[in-house]
């Protein structure tokens, strides 16, 4: 155990350290070469439903097809203007299990991102889009009609697939044995891992140890 580590050092490196660099390998991953981060919020969302609600769910936001424009910025070398319609959808769920599905309100989008000019033409850089959803506040439901706000964060990256050097620790390690399912659980089993549990009501003294 040279360094304070042990026989895996890829368990637990320390950051930075590169004594345990076993050789540098050549990697092909997508490199990011610019990104931002905008926030949309969508305070009165209408939907339809039948029966009681139970949850909204929210799917992960994309470019909808054949709206990406990216275009040259005159005067400004490696950036670009890009622009987009984002689209986001979402189910909501009743007690009932029945599904409604839509999509929150469009997103355009018009931004500027570092794309650099000298590539070669073969060369392709990706616009992508993350997004989280969440609701803000409470859901009211109304008749047949669900009213609810959200807020959506957003993230856009400028992407290109690349060839990286970099260091390596060797191969992962084995990873731990699988768990078997086991459809008929014994209850007796988890019971035997309980607390015991106190038998006698507490004392004055056990309550109140100041006195």
């Amino acid at each position: 155990m040279a360094n304070g580590y042990d026989s895996d050092p890829g368990e637990n490196f320390v950051d930075n350290d590169l004594n345990y660099v076993k050789e540098h390998v050549c990697i092909i991953t997508d490199k990011v070469y610019a990104h931002c981060q905008q926030r949309e919020c969508f305070p009165d969302i209408e939907q339809k439903i039948e029966g009681k609600f139970e949850s909204i769910k929210f799917g992960s936001g994309f470019i909808v097809p054949n709206t990406l424009i990216v275009s040259s910025l005159p005067n400004r070398d490696n950036f670009k203007r890009v622009r987009f319609t984002l689209r986001i959808p979402y189910v909501i769920k009743n007690t009932k299990g029945e599904t409604f599905e839509d999509f929150l309100p469009d997103i355009l989008k018009d931004i500027v991102l570092f794309i650099p000019d000298d590539v070669r033409d073969e060369f392709d850089f990706r616009i992508v889009v993350e997004t989280s959803s969440k609701v803000l506040g409470d859901v009211d439901k109304c008749d047949d009609k669900l009213n609810f706000a959200v807020g959506v964060f957003i993230i856009v990256k400028v992407v290109g697939r690349v060839q990286l050097l970099i260091p390596a620790f060797g191969f992962c390690p084995e990873p731990p044995e699988c768990e078997e399912f086991s459809p008929e659980a014994d209850i007796c089993e988890s019971f035997d891992y309980l607390p015991f549990p106190d038998f006698f009501p507490p004392q004055f003294e056990d309550l109140y140890p100041e006195y």
